[in-house]
Formats: structure tokens, sequence, C-alpha cells
């Protein structure tokens, strides 16, 4: 307490400062950093979470990258991605910008969308996974009788099985981005609008020239955190599919899901952590890639 008696006002509250830094950084030392260096140093090694690990060098990463399994994996990962990011923060934009111009029951409104993001991703799954259901169980397929028009096999289906279990996915997601977009669009000050009315500036140039640029900012998050949620899909893969874990032939399989059977089922652990250092870097050149695109000039 001497010491700290004799600093300046300047020193303490630097003092103070890296007091209150240290707790966040310890926490990210022992629960972030510790166990990601642990993952690269086990992706080395081998070890089935009995005995002693082994050093392996760089054999699980030749065995990964050998492995067509793994590059069909990889494959479906990057659909999700490319399908689901840019379906899901269009849909959400849209309805985000009408339903900031409604003001009829726009609480309520807005609410119903958000309830899937806060609604358990498995429940939701199990639920999704009963309406691909075939005849009589199915709704899906039963809406599609009553019409006449064929059975489709969602889940069963190298075809149809990826796009199925993604469409919930997106539905999860949807209310998190539009409250997102709307609180973007809520933040574009409305001088900017009435200016373009004097003008005469069209609906369209109005929403290309000024409501798109002013969203920047959030089109990069939600691109951003969309993303990785897409490359990190599990939920709903897993339990959709727990018939045949990946879908038919490894359809749907991501790379989420082929780390978990590796390691939970295969017992594999040093494999398992080679494709974990995969897909880390793999989201960390997407974001950085994602970031550097979409930046200001």
């Amino acid at each position: 307490m001497g010491i700290y008696k004799r600093l300046s006002i300047s020193q303490k509250q630097i003092v103070w400062a890296w007091g209150l830094l240290a707790i966040p950084i310890v926490f990210y030392v022992v629960v972030r950093f510790y166990p990601t260096a642990n993952a690269i140093l086990l992706s080395f090694q081998e070890w089935n979470l009995l005995g002693s690990r082994s050093w392996a060098g760089f054999d699980n990463y030749v065995k990964l990258f050998s492995d067509p399994t793994f590059w069909k994996v990889f494959a479906n990962t990057f659909l999700y991605l490319i399908l689901g990011t840019p379906t899901s923060l269009l849909l959400a934009f849209v309805i985000a910008f009408h339903l900031d111009k409604l003001r009829f029951m726009h609480g309520t409104i807005r609410a119903l969308y958000f309830l899937p993001f806060m609604t358990s991703a498995v429940a939701m799954a199990w639920v999704w996974r009963w309406f691909y259901q075939p005849v009589p169980i199915g709704v899906f397929n039963n809406a599609l009788a009553t019409f006449g028009i064929p059975q489709i096999p969602f889940l069963n289906s190298t075809t149809y099985a990826l796009p199925s279990i993604l469409a919930p996915a997106i539905w999860a997601g949807l209310g998190f981005q539009v409250i997102i977009f709307m609180a973007g669009l809520r933040a574009i000050p409305q001088t900017y609008y009435e200016a373009a009315r004097i003008d005469g500036i069209s609906a369209w140039e109005t929403l290309t020239e000024i409501t798109i640029p002013l969203l920047k900012p959030t089109i990069v998050f939600l691109v951003v955190f969309s993303s990785i949620g897409f490359l990190r899909i599990f939920d709903q893969v897993f339990n959709m599919t727990t018939n045949d874990p990946g879908g038919p032939l490894n359809s749907t399989k991501p790379l989420v899901l082929m780390i978990y059977d590796t390691a939970f089922n295969s017992f594999d652990m040093g494999y398992a952590a080679a494709q974990t250092v995969v897909l880390f870097t793999v989201l960390l050149v997407v974001s950085l890639l994602q970031l550097r695109v979409m930046r200001d000039k």
C-alpha cells in the first residue's frame, strides 16, 4: 500500500485500468487461448482419451487431406455458407425494410420474428424433422398429397437433404438479423430521405444510393456473424439426421459434425484436433477476407 500511495493520480488510473483488464485477459487465456493452443498441439499427436499421448507429426494432416470424406464434408460446409448467408441476409433485409414502415402491431410482429432465435435449436430441429416426414405424418408431404403432387424425400435424398436442413437454420437466425437491420435502419437520419424526396429521387435510387450504403457497417457485421454461424452449423444436422448421421452419402455432413464423430465415436482425438485446426483456419480466413473486402475505402 505504501507504494500505491506514492503513485500519482495518472499512475493510479493505469493501475486500476490494468487491474480491471486483468479479469477478461485471464478469462480469455484460460478459456480461449489455452484450449486453442492445446488443440493445435494435439493435432500433431495421437490420443484415444485413455492412454498417453504420442507424437505423430504431420500424420493427422496427411490423413485428413487424403481423406475423400473430408473433402465432401468441406464442400458441404462451404455450401451452407454460400447458400445460407446471402439468402438469410436478403430475407432479413426485405422483412426489416417493410416491417420498419409498419405501425400496426409492429412490436408483436417483430417479437414473432425474433421468437425462433430464442427457441431451443434441438426442439426446433425435431419439429422441422416432423414436417419433413412422409405421409401421413409429415406436414409438407401431406400438403403436397392434397394437391396430387408426389412425395418428396426431403431428408433421404442427396439432392434435397442439404437444402431441407438449411431452411430451418436460416429461419432460426432470421429474427436476430431482422432486429439488427431494423436498428441500422432507425439509425439513418431522416433528413437524407427528406432531401431525396425534395429532389424527386425514385424509391429504387433512394434504396441503392442512401439506405444500403449507410447500412454498410450493419451488413458487414451480419455477414461475418452469419458466415461464422453457417460454417459452424451442427444442431440442425445432428438432430435431423440421427438415423443416418450426416445424411445420405454424407450429403449434409458439415465439418463440425465430422469433428464430433471423430472425437466421440472413433475416439481419435488427434485426428479430430487436426480437423478443428482446419475449421479454425477457415473461420479466420473467411472472416478476415470479408472484413477486408467490405471495409470502407
